[in-house]
């Protein structure tokens, strides 16, 4: 149940923000368009609370309790930025703004973009690690909360092979822009 809750909660996200984007720019009804952009981080907070009361009430971790907390971790950490790309693409469409910003693609300014990117990670890792710490304090039964022992560890591997892989990897091997 958790699991389709966790899927029913990543496209109410994707609703309420394109809804509350529709509203802003085509509609030009900016206030209420603005009311369903600040809903947003709700949909986190239904997610948060339904896998608590799950833990709460004597379920055993599973999959998807980690999942839900790395969700919720990445969705915190990422989420300002999706909104902003999204708004960014309405804006221009619809309201005849600039082009949206695209990242560098060479140089230090790609190398800059992958540590700030890297550095939202690794916020989102640690807000997930924080969820995943606080349902083990929570459930205070080490038999029940093996799994979201082990996401700590998933997680801690994803951002250590995304800093080796991207921000670590673009600082010594820049990518340089193509000789014509």
């Amino acid at each position: 149940m958790l699991v389709g809750l966790i899927i029913a909660c990543e496209v109410a996200f994707w609703v309420v923000l394109a809804a509350g984007l529709i509203a802003r720019y085509p509609l030009r009804r900016p206030r209420v368009g603005a009311a369903l952009l600040l809903a947003v981080p709700l949909v986190d907070v239904v997610l948060l609370v339904a896998t608590m009361i799950d833990l709460r009430s004597g379920g055993t971790a599973t999959l998807a309790h980690g999942l839900a907390a790395a969700y919720l971790g990445f969705s915190v950490a990422f989420g300002h930025s999706i909104v902003r790309w999204a708004d960014q693409r309405f804006a221009h469409r619809f309201a005849g703004g600039p082009p949206p910003v695209k990242p560098p693609r060479y140089g230090w300014a790609r190398t800059r973009h992958e540590w700030r990117e890297w550095g939202k990670a690794l916020l989102g890792w640690a807000v997930a690690c924080a969820l995943l710490v606080g349902g083990i304090v929570l459930v205070g039964d080490p038999g029940r909360t093996r799994e979201l022992e082990a996401w700590i560890g998933r997680l801690s591997l994803v951002i250590v092979v995304w800093l080796v892989f991207w921000p670590l990897y673009y600082t010594i091997f820049p990518k340089r822009e193509p000789r014509h």
